[in-house]
């Protein structure tokens, strides 16, 4: 440090752009291009501080900060990337609530209710057009039956159970409770999902079906096994003089 300036090195081009967005500076390649109104003046604190064996520069109390950093620790680095890929999930939930802040009940709850609701549907159509919706009914009831199978409980009991509350019109809100694989309302088990991601996955999962729907026939690429050893054709025998000259 000199003249009360701390100088930081070897940093990286990501982590850069979120030290400028955070202390409100304009990032500078050369030192002759600099301007006053490129330094950052947002930042309230810089201290650096040892954990464990390693050293880390911190920046906060800034003002109005665009960027910010999660420090993550862990046992060994399986757990740690265990802990990040459940944070980048929490992450990705919390902000798809804040764009669409629609939600809708989860243990398989809506699964049920779509699919006695296509099953309807299907009563109405005759032939060949009842067929898909059937279908689809019967696809959704894999969500509920696998809550079902990994508590340990009776599947085909507890579905059935399931299938005629949400027939009965007693409410779409009648779900599976992941722990004891009972049949409760979502507002005591209170778990809910983002309607955007009930959305795309339906949506995947059709275009799927779909798709493969148009697959006629399927052509084999791979090499038939010749007889003897491994893929190796026979050895034709050498050309003799009397076959040349034929």
């Amino acid at each position: 440090m000199k003249a009360n300036i701390s100088c930081v090195r070897r940093v990286r081009k990501t982590d850069n752009n979120r030290i400028a967005r955070v202390c409100g500076a304009t990032i500078a390649n050369r030192t002759d291009e600099l301007r006053e109104e490129d330094v950052g003046t947002k930042a309230g604190l810089f201290e650096i501080k040892k954990i464990g064996e390693e050293y880390y520069c911190f920046i906060t109390e800034c003002e109005d900060p665009k960027a910010c950093t999660i420090l993550l620790r862990g046992a060994s680095k399986d757990v740690l990337q265990e802990v990040e890929r459940n944070l980048q999930d929490a992450m990705c939930v919390a902000r798809n609530v804040l764009l669409e802040p629609r939600l809708v009940p989860g243990g398989g709850a809506v699964e049920m209710a779509v699919g006695h609701l296509l099953t309807e549907k299907s009563k109405n159509l005759t032939g060949v057009q009842q067929w898909p919706y059937r279908a689809l009914a019967k696809a959704l009831e894999i969500i509920p039956a696998t809550l079902i199978q990994n508590c340990g409980g009776n599947t085909i009991r507890t579905l059935t159970a399931l299938k005629a509350k949400h027939a009965a019109g007693e409410g779409s809100n009648w779900s599976i409770d992941g722990e004891t694989g009972n049949i409760v309302p979502t507002d005591e088990l209170k778990v809910w999902e983002p309607l955007v991601v009930k959305l795309q996955a339906y949506k995947t999962a059709i275009e799927t079906a779909i798709l493969l729907l148009r697959i006629d026939d399927i052509v084999s690429g791979s090499k038939k096994k010749g007889k003897g050893d491994g893929d190796q054709a026979p050895a034709q025998p050498a050309p003799t003089e009397e076959s040349m000259k034929d």
